[in-house]
């Protein structure tokens, strides 16, 4: 357990102290696939698959997928409340808006495929309604303030330890749930909010949407082969797929953005 809380703290404070950086000095768009990747989601599910049995782990898995729905709504709340409200009423709410849908989505039906169904569905209209905006996704020139960083990293990393201790021993849909709240995001979105502005972080959290097709490739590979293969096997390839698929919208994110470039 000990372990546990200690991977979990260091990965979620290297989450948002490098997706922090990344959005000042490579763009909020490269920002959004890094706050994608399962660095806060993965040491979470290595020491479940450890710790818990077989179906326990896909139950969490799929639970973790309908969770994802929720904090696809928690990425489009804010961008629409941050551009009105500061940044703390904006990420406040936000996670409130996260509870509810996350309660909604846990009483779906259907299994892992049906999940994947309904987010490319909810994904489809999330990101055309973000590009009608027409959000700004320029570098920002300032200076990164380690302190500032690494203490909120910290604080984060302290919520996701709590998380995981209260969490021993309940029921596996609302373990993943849980384990998938957007700490890393919120505190990305604060952080980026308070410090670079907020048109910083409005885009890094639009394009944490199509990062999260990372997550949503770890999720669904694990809830489905879990019980099919060893469980290590399941997380390695889980994990494999997960850094597939954000390397290749690292590559498309690149792309796109030399040609904006070439047209200007």
């Amino acid at each position: 357990m000990l372990s546990l809380i200690f991977v979990k703290w260091f990965s979620t404070t290297l989450v948002v102290v490098c997706v922090s950086i990344a959005a000042v000095r490579l763009g909020p768009k490269i920002g959004g696939v890094l706050a994608g990747t399962p660095i806060v989601l993965g040491p979470g599910y290595f020491f479940m698959i450890r710790e818990q049995s077989d179906p326990f782990v896909a139950d969490a898995a799929l639970g973790s997928l309908h969770a994802m729905l929720a904090t696809l709504i928690f990425c489009l709340s804010y961008v629409l409340l941050a551009k009105r409200w500061g940044a703390v009423v904006s990420v406040a709410c936000s996670a409130l808006i996260w509870m509810v849908a996350a309660a909604i989505a846990d009483q779906l039906p259907g299994g892992v495929y049906f999940a994947l169904a309904l987010f490319g569905v909810m994904l489809a209209f999330a990101r055309t309604y973000v590009n009608s905006m027409g959000l700004s996704s320029k570098a920002v020139s300032a200076p990164v303030r380690w302190g500032d960083l690494l203490v909120r990293g910290v604080l984060a990393g302290g919520v996701v330890c709590l998380a995981t201790i209260l969490l021993v021993n309940v029921d596996p849909a609302i373990s993943g749930i849980v384990l998938s709240f957007p700490i890393g995001m919120l505190t990305i979105a604060l952080t980026l909010h308070q410090r670079y502005g907020v048109e910083v972080a409005r885009v890094t959290l639009a394009n944490t949407q199509l990062g999260m097709l990372s997550l949503v490739a770890f999720s669904a590979t694990l809830g489905l082969s879990v019980e099919v293969v060893s469980g290590s096997l399941a997380f390695l390839f889980s994990l494999a797929l997960s850094i597939l698929v954000s390397f290749l919208l690292w590559l498309l994110v690149g792309i796109n953005g030399r040609r904006v470039f070439r047209r200007a």
